[in-house]
Formats: C-alpha cells, structure tokens, sequence
C-alpha cells in the first residue's frame, strides 16, 4: 500500500509545478491546511486525444475514381495570376 503525498495550500501557490507532475505520475494529494485534510486531489482519467478525420477517404467515397481535371491548388495559381 503506498502513501499519499501531502501538500499544503503554501505548496499550491507556490510549489503547484511539482504538485502537477505528481499528478500526472498518477499520485494522488491531501491537501492541508493548518495540518487538517480539507481536500484530495485525484489525477484525471487519461483521455485519448479524438481521431483526425480520414479525408482521403471521403474524397474516394465523394468521387469515387473520377479524376478532376484541374486541381484545386491550380484553380488557386490561375486565380492570382489574373489579378
């Protein structure tokens, strides 16, 4: 069974960057004040990070297999060479 650091309020002002990296170690925190408990402070549940969209593949299920004949990017250099 492993302790629970401890950390005073003067600890959060003050010293709150080591508090965060034991958090994120995935220590838990018993904040005091006056030596009496008032709080526990409980890391977060990691979360994963969302997925990025797959846009090749709603381009292939959007047009399939047609190939465009102009680019979007060449549509863009035409556009400023005229102005």
């Amino acid at each position: 069974m492993h302790h629970m650091k401890k950390a005073g309020i003067r600890d959060l002002r003050y010293r709150f960057a080591e508090i965060e990296d034991l958090l994120r170690a995935g220590e838990q925190i018993q904040i005091t004040k006056r030596r009496r408990l008032i709080a526990t402070l409980i890391p977060a549940e990691s979360s994963t990070p969302a997925a990025a969209p797959d846009f090749l593949a709603r381009l292939k299920q959007t047009y399939g297999k047609k190939v465009l004949k102009v680019s979007g990017a060449d549509l863009l250099v035409r556009e400023r060479d005229r102005h």
